[in-house]
Parts: structure tokens; C-alpha cells; sequence
């Protein structure tokens, strides 16, 4: 189907901005969001695992945790080997995470108004394939 990357790329940007918009009431943006994101889901984690699940460098993550971290938004752990850095949500981390998600939430709601349940769980459902074509592509 032609115009499918066409019709992606017109929502990301738009989309970013928005999210950036929302959290930036929060001092945070959307790529330190993904960090708080991550750890919110699998936590304690290291950088290297969060740089492979966003295929980001270790220096992109490492500078988002370094600010995080000023906030006092994550911490870093003891790990089994002192070399690598673990880190996980603090207190106030998991507070502003449930503030930030409620209002994304309603961020997502009102972006699917008018689109059918049908039709969501259908988009819902066929992103993860795409992202898996994605991925198989690349080790070709």
C-alpha cells in the first residue's frame, strides 16, 4: 500500500509535539518519558536494556538517566556486576509517572474520538506487526 509511511510520518511529529506539550508541564519530554516508561514497566533495568528496547545509543540513554536522576525521579541500585549501571523509579518517580500517565490516557482517548472500538483494536493490533516487519527487515 503506498502513502503508508507517508500517512505515519504526518501523525509522529504532531503527536510528539503534543506529548511534548503535556509533559513539559512537568519539566519532563518525551524521550526522558520513555526512560520513566521503561523503568515503570521492567523495572529495575539497566541502560543497555533500555537503549536495546528503544534502539538508542548508550549515551542517549545514559544523558536522559543523568537528568532524571537530578530530579530525583530515578535512582541507580547495587547490580551483581559494578560495572553496569541499574536504575529504577523512586517515590516521587512513580508519583509523577501516575500523573503523566492519566493525563496521556486522556491524551489517547481524545485522539481515537470518532474512531470505532472496532477500528482501535484493529490499529492496536496491527502496529505491533508492523514494528515486528520492521525489525525482521533489518536482520536480513
Amino acid at each position: 500500500m503506498q502513502g503508508l509511511f507517508q500517512r505515519f510520518f504526518s501523525l509522529h511529529r504532531p503527536l510528539i509535539s503534543k506529548l511534548n506539550e503535556l509533559l513539559g508541564e512537568h519539566d519532563l519530554s518525551y524521550s526522558l518519558w520513555q526512560v520513566i516508561l521503561y523503568l515503570k514497566n521492567n523495572q529495575p533495568s539497566s541502560l543497555v536494556d533500555i537503549a536495546n528496547y528503544y534502539n538508542i545509543e548508550k549515551p542517549s540513554i545514559t544523558r536522559r538517566v543523568q537528568r532524571l536522576e537530578e530530579r530525583l525521579i530515578v535512582k541507580t541500585i547495587s547490580g551483581k556486576d559494578r560495572r553496569e549501571k541499574i536504575i529504577e523509579l523512586t517515590e516521587i518517580g512513580e508519583e509523577l509517572y501516575d500523573v503523566c500517565r492519566e493525563r496521556i490516557t486522556q491524551l489517547e482517548n481524545d485522539v481515537v474520538k470518532g474512531i470505532s472500538e472496532n477500528d482501535q483494536i484493529i490499529t492496536f493490533e496491527t502496529l505491533p506487526k508492523i514494528q515486528k516487519n520492521i525489525t525482521d527487515e533489518k536482520e536480513i
